[in-house]
C-alpha cells in the first residue's frame, strides 16, 4: 500500500463523499442518484478509490454493498473528514457575513441548567457574535459526537476507561441523582417500603444501559445483592421521560438540576431514596493532540471558573 501522505494526495473530496454515502445508502444506484451522477460513473470512481487502497472496500451482494473492514474504516474518516469541512465551510461563510464563528458544545442535561448555561451566557457578554450551538445529549452519545468531531468540546463522563487515550478529562462537578414519582403517588401516601419492594413491585423508568448514570445505578442494585426492576421503560430522551412519569406510576431516577422546576410546580414529587452514590463526576472533555481556536480555550476557562463556584462541583 503507498505511503501515507502519498495516499491522503490521491483522494479527493466526491472519493471521500461516495464512500461516505455508499456506507450510508449500502446501495449503488441510490448512491449515484444521491451524487447525482451516473452509476457508471459511480463503479468506476468507487474503482478508483478501491485502486488506491489495493483491496475491496465493499462486497457486492443480492442485497446491497456491505463494508469490509477497511471499508469501515475508510467510511469513519470519510464521515468525519467530511463533517470537518463543511463546520469550516459553515464558519468561513459567517465570518464573512460578518459573524465571529462557531461553537458547538456537548453537555449531559444534568450539569446544563447551571454550570453550562452561565458559561454560555457569560462568553456571550464578550462575544456576542459567536453562535453557540448546544447539544444535551447523555455521555456515551456525547462521546461519539466528540470522536467524530461534530461537537468541539464535551461535558460528560467517560463510558469506558480505555477512552482516557482519545480524550483529555477534566472533572468539573457532580449530580445529585434523587428518584421521584408524580404527584398523588400512592407511595406518597404511605410509608416507604424497602428498596427491594419498590424494584419488584413497582415499574420504572431508566436511563439506557450504555449510559454512565445507569452503570452506577446497577451497581448499587448488585451491591444491594438486588436485581435490577424487571418492569422498566427504557428512556432516553429527558423531555419523554418527564412526560411518562407524570402519567404514570413509574419510579425514575434522574439529576435532580434537571427535576428541579417540576418538582418545584408540585408536578412530580421526591422520594426518600439515595441512589446514585458511586456516579462518578462529569468534567470537560477534549480530543488528545489537538490544537483548539481561541473561543473554545476561552470557554473551557470559564467553565473552570464556574465549576468552583457551582453548587453540585
Amino acid at each position: 500500500m503507498e505511503g501515507y501522505q502519498a495516499l491522503l494526495a490521491r483522494l479527493r473530496y466526491k472519493h471521500l463523499l461516495l464512500v461516505a454515502t455508499l456506507g450510508r445508502l449500502r446501495n449503488l444506484h441510490q448512491t449515484s442518484t444521491a451524487m447525482h451522477m451516473s452509476q457508471p460513473a459511480a463503479t468506476r470512481m468507487l474503482g478508483e478509490i478501491e485502486k488506491v487502497f489495493g483491496c475491496r472496500l465493499f462486497e457486492r451482494g443480492a442485497r446491497g454493498m456491505t463494508p469490509t473492514t477497511i471499508g469501515e474504516m475508510l467510511i469513519d474518516f470519510a464521515n468525519n473528514a467530511l463533517t470537518r469541512l463543511d463546520r469550516c465551510a459553515e464558519e468561513i461563510n459567517r465570518y464573512q457575513l460578518g459573524g465571529r464563528g462557531q461553537l458547538t458544545v456537548g453537555t449531559i442535561m444534568g450539569a446544563a441548567p447551571d454550570l453550562v448555561a452561565k458559561a454560555v451566557i457569560t462568553m456571550k457578554r464578550d462575544r456576542p457574535m459567536l453562535q453557540f450551538r448546544l447539544m444535551g445529549e447523555t455521555s456515551d452519545q456525547l462521546v461519539e459526537l466528540l470522536e467524530q468531531g461534530k461537537v468541539d468540546i464535551a461535558i460528560a463522563r467517560y463510558v469506558t476507561s480505555i477512552q482516557h487515550n482519545q480524550f483529555d478529562f477534566e472533572p468539573l462537578g457532580n449530580e445529585t441523582l434523587v428518584t421521584v414519582v408524580r404527584k398523588d403517588h400512592p407511595l406518597c401516601r404511605q410509608q416507604l417500603p424497602p428498596l427491594a419492594s419498590l424494584i419488584e413491585e413497582w415499574p420504572w423508568i431508566l436511563q439506557p444501559t450504555s449510559t454512565p448514570a445507569r452503570q452506577a445505578l446497577e451497581k448499587e442494585f448488585e451491591a444491594a445483592g438486588l436485581v435490577s426492576p424487571r418492569d422498566i421503560i427504557e428512556c432516553g430522551s429527558i423531555f419523554a421521560a418527564l412526560q411518562l412519569v407524570q402519567q404514570s406510576d413509574c419510579l425514575m431516577v434522574m439529576a435532580e438540576t434537571v427535576l428541579r422546576d417540576y418538582l418545584d410546580a408540585n408536578l412530580i414529587t421526591r422520594l426518600s431514596l439515595s441512589l446514585g452514590r458511586t456516579l462518578a463526576p462529569f468534567g470537560l472533555l477534549t480530543r488528545k493532540n489537538t490544537i483548539y481556536e481561541e473561543p473554545v480555550n476561552e470557554f473551557c476557562e470559564i467553565l473552570r471558573q464556574t465549576a468552583v463556584d457551582w453548587p453540585s462541583a
